[in-house]
């Protein structure tokens, strides 16, 4: 898809999405406004449609786009994603060190917050640090997008993996859990999937957090996510596994798990999930 292609499309879906929050959003009668959609990717690059989705799904005609690329240690982290919205046509691109005293009041302002990727480690202690968790919490929770890709889509989750599992896969306590941002709840994400074969990794993080949801998403693919419900979008397929229903056997760390009737689901391009468990449905 050429630039050419791809302005056009935007203000379109722009328009449409700003109709569709003035014909079905909150007065100022109603209710707290709802949270804004996650685009969740694993990484490998993101599809032009699917940042576009992003950017309708905020309803604003000109969207204000904050990017925090603090998983790089590079000297020009986030210039990329900063240029990757610009030829959207996204006029407001805001690159943000989130140690700088402006930073709160610059999220604040976003209708899109964008983490590119990088390591999921060095984002959460950046964003934590700095203290501005809470101000992106608050922002979504006002109808902001939020939106990663890579450790930008591991730090989605409360509970985030990062790294090989030690001392080895399926073994209690081998996914060392560190501090997400618990925007995306009830999951632990993992990304790359498909291609680095990730299917163990996040089993083990799994069933050592069973009532938690794994989503792993391949490279060029993305999570929409609206409550308990994504649909994917992009190139390839999101697997998800799901041991609340299972037996879990006991073990301890550095022991190896044990389980049954495990619920593996892969879903494809343009398919829906629902994530509550299959009573609540």
């Amino acid at each position: 898809m050429t630039r050419a292609q791809v302005r056009p499309l935007l203000v379109l879906l722009a328009v449409l999405g700003g109709f569709e929050a003035f014909t079905t959003g909150s007065s100022a009668q109603d209710d707290a406004p709802t949270p804004g959609a996650l685009v969740v990717v694993g990484g490998g690059g993101t599809p032009p449609e699917v940042l576009i989705e992003g950017l309708a799904r905020t309803g604003a005609a000109k969207p204000h786009v904050v990017v925090l690329p603090q998983a790089s240690s590079r000297e020009d982290r986030g210039v990329g994603s900063a240029e990757m919205f610009r030829e959207l046509g996204v006029e407001t691109v805001d690159l943000i060190d989130p140690l700088d005293d402006t930073a709160a009041a610059r999220i604040a302002r976003a209708d899109l917050i964008w983490f590119p990727g990088g390591d999921q480690e060095l984002l959460s202690q950046a964003l934590h640090t700095a203290k501005v968790v809470q101000v992106i919490h608050e922002r979504h929770r006002a109808g902001a997008v939020v939106g990663g890709t890579s450790a930008g889509a591991a730090i989605m989750s409360r509970v985030m993996i990062s790294g090989p599992p030690e001392p080895r896969a399926l073994t209690g306590g081998a996914m060392r859990p560190f501090r997400g941002l618990g925007l995306w709840k009830g999951v632990i994400v993992d990304q790359h999937f498909v291609e680095r074969d990730r299917l163990a990794r996040l089993l083990t993080a799994v069933l050592d957090n069973p009532r938690l949801v794994g989503v792993g998403i391949s490279e060029r693919t993305a999570c929409i996510v609206d409550g308990e419900q994504f649909e994917v979008r992009g190139e390839g397929q999101v697997l998800v596994w799901d041991a609340r229903g299972s037996e879990i056997e006991r073990f301890k760390d550095e022991e190896l798990q044990g389980a049954r009737d495990l619920r593996l689901h892969v879903v494809r391009p343009g398919e829906r999930f629902d994530l509550a468990p299959a009573t609540e449905r």
